[in-house]
């Protein structure tokens, strides 16, 4: 640790300082009365996300050749990570970073080479991932939502749900099953992958949503998919191959995730030293109150540690490595130190903390789902028990 003017620490093992100064000044005309309105209207923020994709910030992960900057993981869990310790919300962000992936892993050069350069400029939105359904949750396997093909076409029909920004998104990755479980020789086979057009569906009125009303500002839905027409020529990589598309996926959204728990684990704990040395009651700071400030600096500790799991996964993610364990595990240890952050920060503010104005409430809900999205903490628990450790699976 370096000294600061004041005496304090400084960190040196801020990466990408640059990247994080350019997204911080973006993140500076969006300020905590932005994010109040658009929570208190359940409104998606256009202006964000367009200022973020006109930035380049959403085609990090896309390679040069196809508009974007190809930057490396750790780069992109860094923009993630500045935007939320900025007090923004990336939220309609993420899933334009990560869904691509599946396109530019598994997708033909054609397909490459129509959507991915689109999607760089934030022309089309890639925002809405089509996987959950009601009676399989994250029990991917046992999806039923039907693609049944016709020639050169498609015909979908089902249920998704949990389904964020679906009415603010051009194109929508969707898993679906194109062979019956009963045909299939094994489990994993008989799931394809697509890129469905939302908004043809919504004018054909062959696709509907139904707006979930959730304690926070995720404009999530319930999608319904009535005769929807898919041309072959979307279907991403080989028929029945989905499911293994789908998790290479999975451990990129976890591992960006991090960046947003961590940044707003990091955000809590700037607001509660600030607030704690600036409130005065008896005569001097309640920072000075050791009640006050061991949770807060074990929590800073905590996300400390956090982050290197984070960084452990954004490098194995990088090196084209299996990183199951990592991603997981960062995601988990991020929103149990982000969670214990927000409660601290929420503790120290006492009453005022509860006050829109402050901004504190409403972060403290973002950071409560990140418990159970985009995985649960009992899944990984049940992950690296049973894969990791070798216990015998928990019933």
């Amino acid at each position: 640790m370096e000294k600061a003017d004041d005496g304090s620490a400084v960190r040196v093992d801020r990466d990408y300082p640059e990247l994080r100064d350019s997204v911080s000044k973006l993140c500076a005309d969006f300020p905590g009365k932005y994010w109040q309105d658009q929570d208190k209207k359940g409104a998606y923020p256009d202006d964000f996300v367009n200022a973020m994709a006109g930035a380049g910030y959403l085609a990090a992960l896309i390679p040069e050749q196809y508009g974007g900057s190809g930057l490396p993981f750790r780069a992109a869990q860094v923009i993630l990570q500045t935007v939320h310790e900025e007090g923004c919300n990336a939220g309609a962000c993420i899933a334009q970073m990560y869904t691509m992936g599946t396109v530019l892993k598994h997708g033909s050069k054609s397909q490459k080479e129509h959507y991915l350069p689109k999607i760089a400029t934030g022309e089309l939105r890639l925002q809405s991932f089509g996987v959950t359904e009601p009676g399989a949750g994250t029990e991917t396997l046992k999806t039923k939502t039907r693609a049944v093909r016709k020639g050169d076409h498609y015909v979908v029909n089902g249920q998704k749900i949990w389904i964020s920004r679906t009415a603010h998104s051009d194109l929508m990755l969707l898993l679906a099953r194109t062979t019956a479980v009963e045909e299939i020789k094994h489990k994993k086979h008989g799931l394809s992958v697509f890129l469905v057009d939302v908004k043809k569906g919504l004018r054909d009125k062959t696709i509907e949503l139904r707006p979930i009303d959730i304690m926070t500002n995720h404009l999530t839905y319930e999608v319904f998919f009535n005769d929807a027409i898919v041309p072959v020529e979307n279907r991403i990589g080989e028929e029945g191959e989905g499911f293994t598309y789908i998790l290479s996926g999975m451990n990129a959204e976890r591992t960006l995730a991090c960046g947003c728990i961590l940044g707003n684990g990091n955000w809590f704990i700037r607001k509660a030293v600030d607030y704690a040395n600036q409130r005065v009651v008896f005569g001097r700071p309640i920072s000075a109150n050791q009640g006050i400030q061991f949770p807060i600096a074990d929590t800073y500790a905590q996300l400390d540690a956090a982050d290197l799991m984070a960084r452990r996964a954004a490098m194995l993610l990088d090196a084209g490595k299996p990183c199951g364990y990592e991603a997981n595990s960062a995601k988990h240890l991020a929103a149990e130190a982000a969670w214990k952050a927000a409660d601290v920060c929420m503790q120290t503010y006492g009453g005022f903390g509860v006050a829109r104005e402050y901004d504190v409430e409403r972060v403290w809900r973002e950071t409560r789902h990140f418990r159970v999205a985009p995985i649960s903490t009992n899944l990984i628990l049940a992950f690296i028990g049973q894969n990791v450790l070798g216990m015998p699976r928990s019933y």
